[in-house]
């Protein structure tokens, strides 16, 4: 197959390099003068928000995003957003019932799904439905844990395996640091890793009711400036995170070990209740996950998994979380095997749930309103829902898995996407 060129059919050296070269100009959108100062800053107050609006001169982008409801709750923004000019609508659906038997989620639950993809909330439901006729999922929180991880580069492997001899005797003074920043935030433990003359300190808290990216942060930060100022020997250069969190990221490590929250969740389901729902059997869901468990070794995918993200994106946006953090939650194993009563048995295993029920945007109007419908919204539910979110992905692996084995996955995002 011939490699498909971006390049325009018959284009010169000379051409190519004329048309890819900066030519330097005026930004052809700027802030009066009268913008300088806090006008551009993250201050919040409806002058500058005005003042934001007749610069961009897009009356009605300023109708959609800067609507009267905007303007009443903006304040509430004020902690969560820099240089703002509305809000952004996102259409919400509730999936469920869903019924999960877990250490800390039990009874059922209505999932609000925020999404604009058509299809999703139905394809969630139906996994719902399924799981909560079979008498529910089951939800085990494994363990849980942040990590933020400086390096710190030195001249030579002896005087890394020196700073390394120091810092294992520290562990006491960096805990009482990072219990100093927090109220809820906990230090349990520090891994070293050296690469020739580089350190990495993995610093591992737990974080309560809180996602706690922030709060690691800001630990980790005030112990590195100890380490800065008192280790015997001192770094050629260092960086409060070196990239072996896997923050944000896929990674391979966190599917042995945990970040954020980890938790397994399982359903038995009756042949009976396979046909009902999903128009497929047992056997064929069986012969879905092992190729596509192929398939997925063969493209090099972390984990095993057929949509988590979907799932995940839209909670994580209805209910105040970080979606960025979805890059690294959905990460994953999925498996469906026969039990021996000829049950099909599905499970799955999230090690990167990074969710909270305080901070961050869980307390926004929207996004509040959706953890109160899950009835997790506040202190003492972040563990709750951890486990309401991986039983939510088992629902959509049923659902997809489903709708491939009985060959009605496009015939349905024809049907819901495009209304024929």
């Amino acid at each position: 197959m011939t490699q498909f060129s971006i390049l325009k059919s018959g284009s010169s050296d000379e051409q190519i390099s004329s048309e890819q070269t900066p030519v330097p100009s005026q930004p052809t959108l700027s802030y009066p003068p009268q913008f300088n100062g806090n006008v551009a800053s993250g201050k919040l107050t409806e002058s500058l928000v005005e003042k934001r609006w007749d610069t961009l001169r897009l009356e009605d982008s300023r109708q959609a995003l800067y609507d009267d409801w905007t303007k009443t709750s903006m304040f509430e923004y004020a902690q969560n957003i820099e240089h703002f000019v509305g809000t952004v609508k996102l259409p919400v659906g509730i999936a469920g019932p869903l019924s999960i038997h877990g250490l800390h989620a039990n009874g059922d639950f209505r999932i609000p799904l925020a999404t604009t993809e058509a299809a999703l909330v139905a394809s969630y439901h139906r996994g719902s439905q399924l799981i909560t006729s079979a008498g529910g999922a089951t939800a085990m929180l494994v363990s849980e844990g942040v990590s933020r991880t400086p390096g710190f580069a030195f001249h030579s492997l002896s005087e890394a395996g020196q700073f390394v001899a120091w810092i294992t005797t520290q562990y006491d003074r960096c805990k009482s640091i990072a219990q100093s920043t927090t109220r809820f935030g906990q230090l349990h433990d520090i891994n070293v890793q050296i690469e020739g003359n580089h350190v990495y300190l993995v610093f591992d808290y737990v974080t309560g009711d809180a996602s706690g990216q922030n709060m690691v942060t800001i630990a980790t930060n005030a112990i590195m400036q100890f380490i800065l100022e008192h280790s015997p020997i001192e770094p050629r250069h260092a960086f409060l995170d070196a990239n072996l969190s896997g923050d944000k990221k896929p990674n391979a490590h966190t599917l042995r070990s945990v970040r954020g929250k980890k938790v397994s969740a399982e359903v038995h389901i009756s042949p009976r209740l396979v046909k009902k729902y999903l128009h497929t059997d047992v056997e064929k869901m069986i012969q879905f996950g092992q190729m596509t468990t192929t398939g997925g070794l063969l493209s090099g995918s972390i984990g095993i998994n057929a949509h988590y993200a979907n799932a995940l994106a839209a909670l994580y946006i209805a209910c105040g979380q970080d979606p960025a953090c979805v890059a690294e939650s959905a990460v994953g194993m999925t498996r469906f095997e026969q039990a021996d009563n000829g049950d099909l048995c599905a499970s799955v295993t999230l090690p990167n749930i990074m969710v909270g029920t305080v901070g961050g945007g869980t307390q926004l109007p929207t996004q509040k309103a959706c953890l109160d419908i899950l009835g997790l919204n506040g202190t003492g539910h972040a563990r709750a829902l951890a486990e309401v979110v991986a039983s939510v992905c088992l629902a959509g692996e049923l659902s997809i898995a489903g709708a491939f084995c009985a060959g009605h996955f496009a015939r349905a995002h024809k049907k819901l996407a495009r209304g024929k």
